[in-house]
């Protein structure tokens, strides 16, 4: 009686952890809106530098523009923008 327990539960524990890794995996793969998890970002970030303990300076390209902006904990400030290059980085 106890052997039948343990192999049915040797079997079934793999059994659902498998489940539920192919459902995650899925529904990572298989969002909405996305064609087979892939889709154009609309905001993407180009580069970012440190400036000290607590903020960023970072360009962010947004709508065919590079944006440079400066982020700390105060708040995000728009500090320059231009038309957008050809990014290196895909």
């Amino acid at each position: 009686m106890m052997t039948a327990y343990l192999l049915k539960l040797v079997i079934l524990i793999p059994l659902v952890a498998g489940l539920a890794y192919g459902a995650l995996y899925l529904w990572r793969k298989l969002q909405p809106g996305m064609a087979m998890g892939q889709r154009e970002r609309l905001v993407k970030l180009v580069d970012a530098v440190p400036l000290g303990a607590t903020g960023r300076l970072a360009v962010v390209e947004f709508g065919g523009k590079n944006l440079l902006i400066a982020v700390s904990r105060g708040g995000v400030q728009l500090l320059s923008e231009s038309g957008a290059e050809p990014s290196h980085h895909d």
